[in-house]
């Protein structure tokens, strides 16, 4: 190429660029980072969030991305696998902020990838807002960059122990079961003293290794003691195991209820009619009367990820879109992109999304209602929540051999 034509077209070239409208195409994108489980043994659940994280910022984006001091930014995301291995899952949470420079940090699925994944936030001081960690231990370490959306694990029993004290005639015994894993182990704590103070009688409290697939000998105890409530935290690959041993075992106490799979279609596709009289609990539902300022409110949301993605949406994805919502919401407030700046914002954020309202505690965690379900034949019924019962309980659980 001749010197005068190299020339002629950098002057082109300027002309465009000084021609093009102030912060609209010379805009930086904005990074998400994270790492989620696509494959191994979580990855049913890990798609949950590598889908929300996606639908929300397409969707943000569509809208004209973030608007920060009147110029508006594109989204973009930056996403491992972490293929369910919680040390891999550092490493790329590592290199995502200090190789690859992302702008801030979406987390990933459970609470000891989340546990550990948040402390490389904290070591960086770039923001991470996360979904799909509910363990009390990831806010008990008085970090000031992680946030999670997420209701206290803790507390997830809590709205079965007052639905269990309202029925006509409550339960007397309860067994508690759960994995020895950071949520679990919390869910378990949080549990002991609500059944205590409720006055039920916990006549079994056991931990189990996660990703057990032998229930049998937890299940014969349950029979011989005669316990009429069990309660179950664990991962809903333990979950469906669970329900199946206790059918080939013919073990059934008049309710049980599971801190996981429930809420899951897949769950209730995997067990077919034996997913029948299952509680389980969810900080959400889609309804209409959860507005947003992007999906217009949950329901259309939910309908919207179903035509993409061929799969009904659960907590897992409402509160995945959730966290992307919180960290524009927060660019947004403090005007910047700067992780202090964000961070300082979220931790007095207030907004209304398609999950519910959005306000972080002091130590970075959001309380939201535990609401009680069942399976009840083909529909998920919404049985009890901070109001009272919704719909009445298929209650006491009867025989497999009656069904």
């Amino acid at each position: 190429m001749s010197p005068n034509r190299s020339r002629l077209l950098f002057s082109l070239l300027a002309a465009c660029i000084a021609a093009a409208p102030a912060g609209a195409a010379l805009a930086q994108d904005v990074v998400l980072g994270a790492s989620v489980q696509l494959t191994g043994p979580v990855a049913n659940t890990g798609r949950y969030y590598r889908d929300a994280y996606q639908l929300a910022i397409d969707k943000i984006n569509a809208a004209g991305g973030v608007k920060i001091t009147g110029q508006s930014h594109k989204l973009a995301l930056k996403l491992y696998d972490n293929q369910s291995d919680v040390n891999l899952s550092v490493r790329q949470y590592t290199q995502l902020v200090s190789q690859d420079k992302v702008n801030l940090l979406l987390g990933p699925f459970a609470s000891n990838f989340a546990l550990a994944d948040s402390a490389v936030s904290e070591k960086y001081k770039v923001p991470m807002v996360q979904g799909g960690g509910a363990s009390d231990q990831i806010f008990a370490r008085n970090f000031k960059y992680v946030f999670g959306t997420l209701a206290p694990a803790s507390n997830y029993f809590g709205s079965t122990i007052d639905m269990l004290k309202a029925l006509k005639t409550p339960p007397k015994t309860v067994a508690l079961l759960y994995a020895d894993d950071a949520f679990d182990v919390s869910v378990a704590e949080g549990t002991r003293p609500m059944l205590k103070k409720a006055g039920f009688d916990a006549v079994m409290d056991e931990r189990y290794s996660s990703n057990t697939s032998d229930f049998n000998s937890l299940l014969s105890q349950i029979k011989s003691k005669n316990v009429d409530v069990v309660l179950v935290a664990g991962h809903e690959t333990e979950i469906l195991n669970f329900v199946r041993q206790a059918k080939s075992l013919a073990v059934a106490p008049k309710m049980y209820s599971f801190t996981v799979g429930v809420p899951s279609e897949d769950f209730r596709k995997a067990l077919g009619k034996d997913a029948d009289y299952a509680f389980g609990m969810t900080a959400w539902l889609p309804t209409p009367a959860l507005k947003d300022r992007w999906f217009g409110d949950a329901e259309q949301f939910a309908k919207e990820y179903k035509a993409r993605f061929g799969y009904d949406p659960d907590y897992h994805a409402a509160s995945g879109v959730a966290d992307v919502e919180a960290l524009v919401q927060a660019m947004e407030d403090a005007g910047s992109i700067e992780p202090q700046k964000v961070r300082d914002a979220l931790a007095k954020i207030k907004f209304d999304s398609l999950y519910g309202p959005i306000a972080f505690a002091a130590n970075g965690q959001i309380n939201l209602p535990q609401v009680v379900i069942q399976v009840q034949g083909e529909h998920l019924a919404e049985i009890y929540n901070a109001k009272g019962f919704v719909k009445q309980p298929k209650y006491p659980m009867p025989a497999w051999n009656a069904r």
